[in-house]
């Protein structure tokens, strides 16, 4: 008897994995996006909905550095962004109440951390309770906080991946809501596996956005 030499195909693996009927028929959500960097997940959440993959929104995006590229990609989408530079508030909750304002007054219902790099304070968490997700590039519990993929190259994990979570008080914590694996591979850089870990990125954040949204559905109803 010989043993298969044949590799073994495993370019990712999605969990739970929604069907685009299930992104298309979750209840509509009003969503405010935090953004500080290039936003290619602000686009893939905009290339969702524009192909009425997942039944949203995006009425403002909030950006914290003022040369994120971020907001190219707004302006291509119609999106209007607006500027809150960290720089110019005396602490972190000064700045979070301008975030809260800034949404409440644009009426929306989920708030999505799509690549913001700065630490949030109750004050956001409290005005939007189990309403405020966060994408991060590696598989939590596991490497938190930032350089996460450097953080498991230099472990030796043969695994990693994505994971949107809902925000706790504790930097890259909170329950998930849905996550993506990513092998690693043995010539990997930080920037080869960050592309194979971002290909995932855009695909289960629409999902994890549609599922909050069922989410929130189900407990209306209960009410």
């Amino acid at each position: 008897m010989t043993q298969s030499s044949s590799p073994i195909n495993f370019s990712c693996l999605v969990s739970p994995e929604l069907s685009i009927t299930d992104l298309s028929q979750s209840p509509p959500l009003r969503l405010g996006i935090m953004a500080s960097g290039s936003g290619t997940n602000f686009e893939a959440i905009a290339q969702a909905i524009a192909s009425k993959q997942l039944n949203a929104e995006v009425p403002v995006l909030i950006y914290n550095n003022p040369d994120a590229k971020v907001v190219a990609r707004a302006d291509k989408w119609k999106v209007p962004a607006i500027l809150l530079n960290h720089r110019n508030f005396s602490s972190r909750e000064a700045l979070d109440r301008e975030i809260v304002a800034t949404f409440q007054a644009h009426q929306v219902d989920v708030v999505v951390m799509a690549g913001w790099m700065r630490i949030i304070t109750q004050v956001l968490i409290d005005a939007f309770p189990n309403r405020l997700i966060n994408i991060h590039p590696s598989l939590l519990p596991s490497f938190r906080g930032l350089n996460a993929i450097e953080q498991a190259l230099a472990y030796g994990v043969k695994v990693t991946g994505c994971t949107v979570h809902l925000v706790s008080l504790e930097v890259d914590s909170g329950p998930i809501l849905i996550q993506a694996a990513v092998p690693v591979l043995a010539d990997d850089t930080p920037e080869t596996l960050h592309a194979r870990i971002q290909v995932q990125e855009h695909r289960i954040l629409p999902q994890a956005i549609a599922i909050l949204a069922q989410q929130l559905s189900t407990q209306c109803s209960k009410l």
